[in-house]
């Protein structure tokens, strides 16, 4: 394998050195393939100095026994802030102080090397984001889009936060009109924000008008909600790509997805879960688009259809992120991110999503990389070091799956 004969020669042409840390004994996914066998992984400093099938010798050495080293994963949609706890600027302090940097360490812990927030208070994820990348938070590198917008009354603002009024204004911004939605994305492309977030619709199935009711376990009564309409989605995305930013669209059913792609959206995040995907055009309108879907298993794994539209569009070609829709109350950060990578696996992907660095022979996609080890001669994205969680419904590890 090129690879393989690749890892050897650069071991062979750096000699018995040592090295700052070997881990030695590892399966090697380099986000691109497995390699065959087991290596040896050498760090100097920040970077991945030689990939080796033969013994290497570091001042600090690490038995992996077999278990994986691989580009950490990169997790494009979490909700950070906990959404019942913060409701007034005293528990805002509170979360930020005591919580806040926990979860941080968390992602760390599980080998994330990159999150992306969608939908948290503005300033304070703001924060948090210059807080780590001037080092005085320890976290995986943060993109974040501020809150995210929604039509008057529409999903989130009137569900989860419709009895919280003080972290409703700051988790959402609600629109009326096509100048209040061009302002909002304005205004927070002014603040340094790394995306959009639009959300067209909630997590359920409808039909009909703009309005709907908006049902689910946690809310059995109901919610009327207001579906964003096509002329403010269409002037959210244009005055975000006047920023230079990507603006992705929150939608559940065909409908919503097509009319967020046709309004000009990037990616969808979920993508179509209440119902089968039915329609072959709306997937070549994906691939026509340059669409990344997002399609959030870990917290949309409970519809029969999210598994099977994912299958159908990762192998019609779309291009795939890995996204948990991590938010408090549910599972762990970071663990989520794993088992999100496992729940893919199961419904049947065989490639790395877009956003899952790979080595600079393999890297494809935009991601942005986290500045941490590299490669060797290259500037792709750390490695993580673990033993996967075991997949709920497959004894397949995420790792060797995408590889095979």
């Amino acid at each position: 394998m090129h690879q393989e004969a690749e890892a050897t020669a650069s071991a062979e042409a750096r000699g018995p050195a040592t090295y700052d840390l070997v881990i030695r004994r590892a399966h090697v996914f380099d986000g691109r393939q497995k390699l065959t066998g087991l290596y040896d992984v050498a760090v100097d400093g920040a970077e991945i100095a030689s990939v080796s099938a033969e013994p290497l010798a570091g001042r600090q050495e690490i038995d992996a026994a077999g278990a994986w080293v691989m580009p950490g994963p990169i997790d494009t949609h979490v909700h950070f802030y906990d959404v019942r706890a913060v409701s007034d600027p005293d528990s805002m302090r509170a979360f930020e102080k005591n919580e806040l940097p926990g979860r941080l360490g968390l992602f760390l812990e599980h080998g994330v090397t990159t999150i992306k927030s969608v939908g948290d208070p503005t300033g304070g994820i703001l924060d948090t984001r210059a807080g780590i990348a001037e080092g005085t938070l320890r976290g995986p590198p943060l993109l974040a889009t501020g809150c995210g917008i929604t039509g008057r009354d529409g999903h989130p603002a009137a569900t989860v936060f419709g009895d919280n009024p003080w972290a409703r204004e700051r988790f959402t911004g609600e629109v009326d009109s096509v100048q209040e939605i061009r302002d909002l994305v304005h205004h927070l492309a002014d603040r340094k924000v790394d995306a959009i977030n639009l959300l067209s619709e909630g997590a359920c199935a409808h039909s009909g008008g703009s309005g709907y009711l908006w049902r689910n376990p946690a809310f059995p009564d109901g919610v009327e909600l207001q579906r964003l309409p096509r002329e403010l989605l269409r002037a959210g995305v244009e005055a975000g790509h006047e920023r230079g930013l990507r603006v992705t669209v929150h939608t559940t059913q065909q409908v919503a997805a097509r009319g967020a792609i046709e309004a000009g959206a990037d990616g969808l995040e979920h993508g179509v879960t209440v119902e089968p995907l039915t329609d072959r055009s709306l997937i070549d309108l994906m691939l026509e688009h340059d669409i990344t879907y997002t399609p959030t298993l870990w917290i949309d794994d409970a519809h029969p259809d999210a598994r099977g539209n994912l299958q159908k569009v990762s192998r019609a070609g779309v291009h795939i992120a890995l996204g948990s829709d991590t938010f408090s109350g549910r599972g762990l950060f970071g663990a989520n991110t794993v088992e999100e990578a496992e729940l893919m696996v199961a419904a049947g992907m065989t490639r790395p999503p877009r956003y899952w660095p790979q080595a600079p022979a393999g890297r494809r996609g935009s991601a942005p990389a986290p500045t941490s080890a590299r490669w060797p001669e290259a500037s792709a994205p750390t490695c993580s070091y673990w033993t996967p969680i075991p997949p709920r419904t497959s004894g397949t590890s995420a790792v060797s799956a995408w590889s095979s």
